[in-house]
């Protein structure tokens, strides 16, 4: 049995929050959590924590907020501390070296691919819009490159045919909790050694933008299903209809359905309250749409409001 260990825990989004609990649910002394600062949000626009800060104080953790690491003053602060380990999740701040080198063994961080795939911000929505087969959590040793440490450990799960960004989210998330208890008193008894990433293999995962999610109706039926998995829950995908933003929240790819001589994003027969588009390549079926103003709807119950016979859906312009 581990002792427990003196840990930092450094998170902001959802994603972060398992871990935290795990962390001291398994009876390490979390001594600070570092979470992002209070922004605004909602229509409001008033200050709100983030979903680490409302956890840790849920738990009576200590909670920090510095707008940066890089200054003297955060420094000796975290040196004051005294962490054996320092844990990051989905923190949104550089670990300058300075911080890098304080916890006696180090800084770990969890993130949601099988490195050296989908380095950076978004790995969870880059393999979806990229169709891999499987994807994981690495519990990786943190160095000053970007996700470019070496791991500790690695769990690697399916990626379902059907699975949108969020489902695998919400997926993720606890086994990185289960990946970081394990990973941590692993370490500290020396019973895992860093194994340096791969030297090939290597992809980058921009941040998402929300212009990205702009369905184009001369890709394929592949693609745009992807693509509407991906940005679920966000951005959403998003098309254009008679002048109105249509988001699309659920999609597929039609079997059996033949696109010959229609132009792309026309809309074709839709029998039994089904709504197929054709695409550059193949035909997807709309499962579920957003119209202004209006909750996402499923397809039979938009027809059965508005008649889509010969219209046409347009990408979104820049």
């Amino acid at each position: 049995m581990t002792s427990p260990l003196r840990i930092v825990f450094a998170g902001t989004p959802d994603f972060a929050v398992p871990a935290l609990a795990a962390l001291h649910d398994a009876g390490h002394e979390v001594v600070a959590v570092y979470t992002q600062p209070d922004r605004p949000a909602g229509r409001g626009r008033e200050l709100a924590a983030s979903p680490v800060k409302r956890r840790a104080l849920e738990l009576g953790l200590p909670v920090e907020q510095p707008p940066t690491l890089k200054t003297a003053e955060a420094q000796d602060r975290m040196r004051s501390l005294a962490p054996d380990v320092m844990v990051v999740v989905a923190y949104g701040l550089i670990l300058p070296p300075a911080i890098l080198e304080i916890p006696k063994l180090g800084c770990l961080n969890i993130h949601a691919s099988l490195l050296p795939r989908w380095r950076g911000a978004a790995p969870i929505q880059r393999a979806v819009l990229a169709g891999d087969a499987v994807t994981g959590i690495s519990i990786m040793l943190m160095d000053a490159g970007l996700d470019t440490g070496p791991e500790l450990l690695r769990m690697e799960v399916a990626i379902g045919a059907r699975e949108t960004a969020g489902e695998l989210h919400d997926r993720l998330a606890p086994l990185g909790a289960a990946a970081i208890v394990e990973a941590v008193a692993g370490w500290a008894d020396g019973q895992l050694q860093p194994q340096p990433q791969p030297a090939t293999g290597t992809s980058y995962a921009a941040k998402i933008r929300k212009e990205e999610a702009r369905l184009d109706w001369a890709q394929s039926a592949v693609v745009l299903d992807r693509q509407v998995r991906a940005f679920n829950p966000w951005p959403v995908a998003e098309t254009r209809l008679d002048g109105e933003q249509v988001r699309v929240w659920a999609a597929e790819p039609a079997a059996g359905q033949d696109s010959t001589n229609h132009q792309p994003g026309e809309v074709l027969e839709a029998p039994e309250g089904r709504l197929f588009v054709a695409t550059g390549d193949g035909v997807l079926e709309l499962l579920a749409l957003q119209f202004p103003g209006r909750k996402a709807l499923k397809a039979r119950d938009v027809l059965n409001s508005r008649s889509l016979r010969g219209a046409r859906f347009e990408g979104v312009e820049p």
